[in-house]
Order: C-alpha cells, then structure tokens, then sequence
C-alpha cells in the first residue's frame, strides 16, 4: 500500500474551503486535462456524507471510471472519500482543514492511502509511476482550489 501527504495553504476560510473541495463542478475543472467528469451518483453540487459518484477519466491512454462515497464528513474539518467500486484494489483520501495560525488562512492536508491491482506487478507500477502520477493530480487539484479560491 503507498501513502502520501501533500500539505497546502489557501486563503480561504475552512468552511469555503471545505465546501469547494466537495464541488462537484470544482473537481472537474481542476481535472480537465484527464477529461474527468461526473457519469453517475451525485453529478452536480456539493457532495456530503454517503454520497457517491462515479468519475470517467482518461489516464496513460486509457479510460477509466471509479465510485467513491463520501464515507466521513465533519463541517468544516474533515471528510474522507473511498473507492467503492475502481482500478484501485485500495483508494482512500482524506481531507483535513485546519486554520493558519498566523493569516486569514486555511491549511489543507490530504492523505492519500492506496493499493494498485495486480499483486507484485501492481506494486512495481506503483512504485514506478502511480504514485507520481498521483501525487500530480492532487497537487494539480489543489492548485485550481488555490487559484480559485483566491481571485
């Protein structure tokens, strides 16, 4: 199983924060260049606990869908998403919101904890390139929240 934590600062307040990141709308646009949209569950709004939705995108060539549910929620601090039904053999993200302490700030934290398919063959496309490509969603994500958020 890989896991990883990409800290970020927005000046936002928690709750706008919180909200944007379970947009519906937000998610797709910040996921353009993947073509990721909403097919299924909860397409449009705000998800809240025990929502699920069905993301299509398209990643090394090929598309993909994944159902996830919103499995914990807690306004304005935390809420976990997981994989239901996907390419994943594990998918679980945590987000966190906590005040800055010194700005009008919020800092996000994202916990990611997943497992590829496949066994050992899946564990060597992870160590080789899931776990980068990963990363450079979430940090892509969480750029067009920033960008958003602060214009």
């Amino acid at each position: 199983m890989s896991r990883f934590e990409i800290v970020t600062l927005v000046l936002a307040p928690p709750d706008l924060l919180f909200d944007t990141s379970l947009s519906v709308e937000t998610h797709t646009s910040s996921m353009a260049g993947s073509s990721e949209r909403a097919v299924a569950g909860v397409t449009t709004g705000l998800l809240t606990l025990g929502d699920q939705v069905t993301w299509q995108a398209r990643h090394f060539g090929l598309t993909w869908r994944m159902t996830s549910a919103i499995t914990a929620w807690e306004r304005p601090t935390y809420f976990v998403d997981e994989q239901l039904k996907g390419p994943f053999r594990h998918w679980r993200h945590e987000h966190h919101f906590e005040p800055a302490p010194d700005a009008d700030a919020t800092v996000m934290t994202d916990v990611i904890d997943f497992s590829a398919p496949a066994g050992p063959l899946g564990h060597l496309v992870d160590r080789l390139v899931l776990r980068r490509h990963m990363t450079h969603l979430i940090n892509t994500r969480n750029r067009h929240i920033r960008t958003t958020l602060e214009h």
